[in-house]
């Protein structure tokens, strides 16, 4: 394959897994920004506690699966895995249009959590087979800006959950048919790419493949690393509209949009700058990506904790930004430092295993918010602790030793 042909290669399976990323992401911050208008249409859920379970529910699935779907994807294959997650996210996204019941939205938001556990750890291995270490981090950057641009068109939920024609059921029903429809091309477009099929042999038995990432230190403090900061980073997309809502006085529409929109645009741009920068880094030292990655959680750290404090709207937006800068440093060197440390038939793996523990952690993290929040908690003190939480990642980060004998012969 000549240089032109590879290059297209490469940015076409970015292209071809963009609209998934943003079809994943939709759906659970629409949810968010609908708080109130789900509450009031099914009555059952009751209170804060009930709707922070509801979403810990979706993320302990999605956690406890990611491994899971890790595996199958180093074992068997990427794309199948890819297009099987996204026409289950379809179907279940397009069921929860249609549940009357606290039960019924725990049991589709539990389906959610296995369909799209097949997913991310597949589609960041597929980039990263394809991808080599001089574009590698910009690639995982433009797919983890769909992400954001995903939680940005979600934060209208609210204004559709308003509209008296329109409604959150009809934009579950919805987004659930342009899934189906597009996991057609995906089929049709997607492939693994060429000559990694020795590296998905190399996979092993799923016990061989455990105990190799866990006897790797640096995996160990990586997962470490992408765990502590997203308990802030899973109640901000959860829950910052309804802060926004409570203390700034706003209605459920406007407060859906300036708790998402502005961060999730900070986000983007630091995803293309922060992937960048890593890439450009690489050339001069093996550790640029954790420099990059490292800057990032320095601005996240001032971020969560100033968002705690803000007097005004338009402080608390303004930091929010600054949190996402730093979000997008931090997203899109994970999957490439993972490839630092890790053999390629281990990436998928690897990513599940991370998901386990930060989602699993992160749907505490919401849990527990929502109980604090019932028993009247000040805010200032809870993103305190996750200010200081983001700082031991900052430590931890810089530990990590990434070992260059490891990096994949397919580059």
């Amino acid at each position: 394959m000549n240089a032109i042909a590879k290059s297209r290669a490469m940015w076409m399976v970015v292209a071809l897994l963009v609209p998934v990323a943003l079809l994943n992401y939709l759906d659970r911050q629409m949810l968010a920004t609908m708080k109130t208008s789900v509450m009031g249409d099914i009555l059952d859920i009751g209170n804060d506690a009930n709707w922070g379970r509801m979403l810990g529910q979706f993320k302990w699935v999605y956690a406890f699966l990611s491994p899971v779907g890790g595996y199958i994807a180093d074992r068997f294959g990427r794309r199948m895995t890819i297009c099987g997650s996204l026409l289950a996210w379809s179907l279940v996204t397009w069921a929860t249009g249609h549940v009357t019941t606290y039960e019924g939205l725990l049991v589709t938001r539990s389906l959610m959590g296995i369909s799209e556990a097949f997913y991310i750890p597949a589609a960041l291995a597929l980039i990263a087979d394809y991808h080599p270490a001089r574009t590698r981090s910009s690639a995982v950057g433009v797919h983890q800006m769909a992400i954001y641009l995903g939680v940005i068109v979600g934060g209208f939920g609210g204004f559709v959950a308003e509209h008296p024609q329109l409604g959150w059921r009809l934009a579950f029903n919805a987004c659930g048919l342009i899934g189906v429809i597009y996991s057609v091309p995906l089929f049709l477009l997607l492939r693994d790419r060429r000559g990694t099929d020795g590296s998905r042999a190399a996979a092993g038995g799923v016990l061989e493949s455990v105990r190799e990432l866990l006897s790797n230190g640096s995996f160990i403090l990586l997962v470490l690393y992408f765990t502590l900061p997203a308990l802030a980073g899973w109640v901000v997309r959860d829950w910052m509209p309804a802060i926004f809502q409570d203390q700034f006085h706003l209605t459920q529409g406007r407060a859906g949009v300036w708790a998402t929109l502005p961060w999730q645009l900070a986000a983007i741009v630091g995803a293309g700058v922060g992937g960048w920068l890593a890439d450009r880094w690489m050339d001069q030292t093996q550790r640029g990506r954790i420099y990059v990655s490292a800057i990032g959680m320095a601005l996240i750290i001032p971020g969560i904790f100033g968002v705690g404090n803000a007097g005004t709207l338009t402080m608390a937006i303004a930091l929010l930004s600054l949190f996402g800068i730093g979000w997008g440093f931090f997203d899109s060197n994970n999957m490439p430092l993972l490839a630092q440390i890790t053999r390629p038939g281990l990436r998928a793996t690897g990513y599940g295993i991370m998901n386990l523990v930060s989602i699993s952690c992160g749907g505490l993290a919401d849990w527990g918010f929502g109980v604090l929040r019932d028993q009247r908690v000040p805010l200032n003190r809870i993103f305190g602790i996750f200010a200081a939480i983001a700082l031991v990642s900052l430590v931890i980060v810089l530990l990590i030793r990434p070992r260059p004998e490891t990096l994949e012969s397919v580059d």
